[in-house]
């Protein structure tokens, strides 16, 4: 029996990986960084601890990888603030599974970034428990985000359904026994093998019902 529903946030319900992808390739061209074409993919799930590394390492950029961290979340606040990309159908999606079960965000995005959407979106409060992979030892694809976000829910990892777009996090999410509902990425869309791993694959958030959750159980 399902107990809980675990949404990741960027590209489920914030059209976002455009503009992280965006903020960090510009960032890198400005500091005289080496941004290359498999840059995207490589970062996509990282933590923020990870892929600030990876800037610094892979990319080539001189600044501390905090101070890179920090830089990025700077870029994306100013973008939020100025126009919230939610995806179409977020709200109801949200506030409609969750007339039926308490609600988690496992992302990888960093924290304050986590906080402003759901503030921006008017969603704080639909959310018991929201988790940031900079606050687990591994960012997606290993699991921590995922069974962090169980474990302060308190439900059992298997009786979990989690909502995921992207190759890394359908993998995050199967590794840590949940069934998984994909809604694949329309600009970074997950291969077939990732989404052969999914339980369930739907088009949009309106396929996103509790009769659907309730059939993961």
């Amino acid at each position: 029996m399902i107990e809980a529903v675990v949404f990741d946030l960027d590209g489920v319900l914030v059209e976002s990986e455009e503009l992280w992808d965006a903020a960090r390739e510009q960032l890198a061209r400005e500091r005289g960084g080496r941004w290359h074409d498999r840059a995207q993919q490589d970062m996509m799930g990282m933590s923020s601890v990870e892929w600030s590394r990876y800037m610094h390492d892979e990319i080539g950029l001189q600044e501390p990888p905090e101070e890179i961290s920090v830089e990025v979340v700077r870029r994306l606040d100013a973008l939020y603030r100025e126009r919230l990309p939610l995806i179409d159908g977020a709200r109801e999606a949200v506030e409609r599974v969750g007339r039926g079960w308490p609600l988690a965000v496992a992302s990888s995005s960093n924290r304050p970034i986590i906080d402003l959407v759901l503030e921006l979106a008017g969603l704080e409060s639909s959310f018991a428990v929201t988790v940031s992979s900079e606050e687990v030892a591994r960012g997606k694809p290993a699991p921590d985000v995922y069974l962090e976000a169980a474990a302060r829910l308190g439900v059992p990892p298997a009786r979990c359904v989690a909502i995921e777009d992207s190759r890394n996090g359908i993998r995050s999410a199967r590794a840590a026994e949940m069934c998984v509902v994909a809604i694949p990425n329309r600009a970074f869309p997950p291969g077939e093998d990732a989404l052969g791993s999914a339980d369930v694959v739907v088009e949009s958030l309106e396929e996103l019902t509790p009769e659907l959750v309730s059939a993961c159980g």
